[in-house]
């Protein structure tokens, strides 16, 4: 999101120097993450009773992998966590002055409680597709419309440098990246402990970036939002994971999923709108890509899952929409991989996309993209673990048998 210049009074400027790391409000942030945790951890409980009273419950399916029915709708504990994170971050010193340059943490508030309520209704009644995508592009205009949009891209490649973008491109653009953030993440929901840890491993990705980003501006109020909205996220995906991870006692629905993907969206917009293309000069150009990286490792799972089954579903002579099991997570669990494994091999892989993005803003590019692929071939390894067990089981039969 672009912003216009602050106007910082000296107190305003002693404060900031005061929190630790040259005007980084660390511990004001880890105040709102940790607020926001536990909210959502005691929130959870209730809201898990009350889902069961309305009738807000999965009953198990044959493309499902639980076998009892869970009582889901675990988003409004969420979007209650997310509302005292964003209400307490509004109260603090240093955190407060984020709220008199930008919008996007009230638009996150107002976005977040459309879509998470569009879930709801989902959660207990059902939507048809048409329905729920509609209240996405709401929830997604929302945004641009108190002020969270992408205006500004940087595009190294062929010196083509800075495009600042028009007002359609700008809110085309916001929405079509909202919208499939927020699908990816629905679409991933499906082991428990999964959207909820990929929310927390990227929201953290997002925050860690933010941090740098405020280390290299002297702690400037308008690259507040993205940590904010990004700490919020992981403190609330913190809190509910423990009620989430198998075996899970309430599902997030499509309420928390909705809203964990239009957090991230808002979150990774409003870090690339204040980047200055001149702000670390060519050799860290890929602080600047960032932000699209970090919305790229968002929806890599997901978005390799999709093509893969539209390729295999067509191939099959069905519609690309028709329910299977042979998703990403059904594969990992068929060769061999317990449904707590699986959940932790995905999130191996997305952090490697996360954190290794997040980290160029620390370290040289070259070596963050040494660590990453040295990190891939490990996760290579323990992902191919239970087929290298099998083949050597059948290699030792047949020299038995000879």
């Amino acid at each position: 999101m672009q912003y216009g210049a602050p106007v910082v009074s000296a107190a305003d400027t002693l404060l900031a120097l005061n929190e630790r790391g040259a005007g980084v409000p660390i511990r004001e942030l880890a105040l709102v993450g940790l607020a926001s945790a536990i909210v959502t951890y005691f929130a959870t409980g209730w809201v898990r009773v009350l889902a069961r009273r309305v009738g807000a419950v999965a009953i198990p399916r044959d493309r499902d992998v639980h076998s009892a029915p869970i009582p889901r709708m675990g988003g409004l504990a969420m979007y209650i966590g997310v509302a005292v994170g964003v209400l307490l971050a509004s109260q603090l010193p240093a955190l407060t002055r984020g709220f008199v340059y930008s919008s996007g943490m009230p638009a996150v508030v107002v976005a977040g409680g459309l879509i998470m309520v569009v879930g709801l209704i989902d959660d207990r009644w059902g939507l048809d597709s048409l329905t729920k995508f509609a209240g996405q592009i709401t929830a997604a205009s929302v945004l641009v419309t108190m002020g969270v949009a992408w205006s500004v891209l940087y595009i190294p490649i062929g010196g083509v440098g800075t495009i600042v973008l028009d007002q359609v491109s700008s809110i085309l653009l916001t929405l079509a990246l909202t919208v499939s953030i927020v699908n990816a993440m629905n679409f991933i929901d499906g082991l428990d402990g999964l959207a909820a840890g990929l929310g927390l491993i990227t929201a953290s990705a997002i925050c860690i970036f933010s941090v740098g980003l405020l280390r290299d501006h002297g702690g400037d109020v308008l690259f507040y939002p993205p940590a904010v909205i990004s700490v919020v996220l992981a403190g609330v995906c913190l809190g509910f994971l423990p009620h989430n991870f198998h075996p899970a006692k309430i599902f997030m629905g499509d309420s928390g999923s909705m809203l964990i993907g239009l957090m991230l969206a808002a979150a990774s917009t409003t870090a690339a709108g204040p980047i200055s293309q001149t702000a670390y000069g060519v050799r860290d150009v890929f602080a600047l890509l960032s932000p699209f990286l970090l919305v790229i490792a968002v929806m890599f799972v997901p978005a390799l899952d999709t093509l893969l089954a539209i390729i295999r579903r067509t191939r099959a002579g069905v519609h690309f929409t028709t329910p299977d099991k042979m998703h990403l997570h059904h594969r990992l669990l068929q060769i061999g991989h317990s449904h707590r494994r699986v959940v932790l091999l995905i999130y191996l892989w997305v952090s490697i996309v996360c954190f290794g993005a997040a980290s160029t803003i620390f370290f040289d590019p070259r070596y963050s993209g040494a660590v990453m692929l040295a990190a891939i071939v490990v996760a290579v390894i323990v992902t191919l673990i239970p087929l290298l067990r099998r083949r050597n089981g059948q290699f030792e039969e047949m020299y038995d048998e000879k």
